[in-house]
């Protein structure tokens, strides 16, 4: 049987990637001539609100969304008799709040712009729920490949859809400020740091293929 967890290299690799989304959430994306216009990834999707990118600037808070939900999935390979499953679980939890909004903006009239993050913290906790009920009903193999096959498709959709946003407003921003605006390394760390996950997961996958294939062949 393929082993539940990867190897050193590669948990090193995931503990890794999830630390670069984590601080990369909370490092600056749009560097900016100063202080007053450097922003931080938790901070860049109100102040952009105005350059018309619409709900698509919701997606400037989808980091801590994928990073919860990958937290989730990987509990699916320790089942539920486990401690760190639910803490890991309650650490998911209070990661996608980070995407909450004011409580003012959820009852004034703009609110359903809003609401697309409330949706996504909600989706967290279904995930939670999904994952007790799919340990306590589902066998380890199968649970095995979706975890690997949803950490690929969290990782991708992390890296891609925040920084194709963040392309989306470069030209306006340098517009607005005079002046060329780079790459922040906030922005840069989430984008590694998913792709490093979604990396060590087809990777995964690629060996349970590889083992699956080769074991009918050592039986015959």
């Amino acid at each position: 049987m393929v082993k539940i967890m990867p190897g050193r290299q590669g948990q090193t690799i995931l503990q890794v990637g999830l630390t670069a989304v984590f601080v990369g959430y909370l490092m600056v994306w749009l560097p900016g001539p100063g202080a007053g216009l450097s922003f931080l990834g938790i901070e860049l999707g109100e102040w952009v609100k105005f350059m018309g990118v619409g709900l698509e600037r919701n997606l400037f808070y989808l980091p801590p969304i994928t990073l919860a939900l990958m937290l989730v999935m990987l509990t699916l390979l320790w089942g539920n008799g486990r401690w760190q499953s639910w803490a890991m679980r309650g650490l998911a939890l209070l990661i996608s709040w980070q995407a909450f909004p004011a409580i003012e903006d959820i009852t004034g009239p703009t609110r359903h712009e809003y609401m697309p993050r409330v949706q996504w913290i909600g989706l967290v906790l279904l995930a939670v729920v999904a994952a007790v009920v799919l340990c306590w009903l589902v066998k380890i193999e199968t649970r095995q490949w979706l975890c690997w096959l949803l950490l690929t498709l969290l990782g991708l959709i992390g890296a891609v859809l925040p920084t194709r946003v963040y392309l989306q407003i470069q030209p306006n921003v340098a517009q607005l400020v005079g002046m060329s605006v780079g790459y922040g390394w906030g922005l840069i760390l989430n984008g590694v740091g998913h792709l490093l996950i979604a990396g060590v997961s087809v990777w995964q996958i690629v060996q349970m293929v590889g083992k699956k294939r080769s074991t009918p062949a050592r039986q015959h």
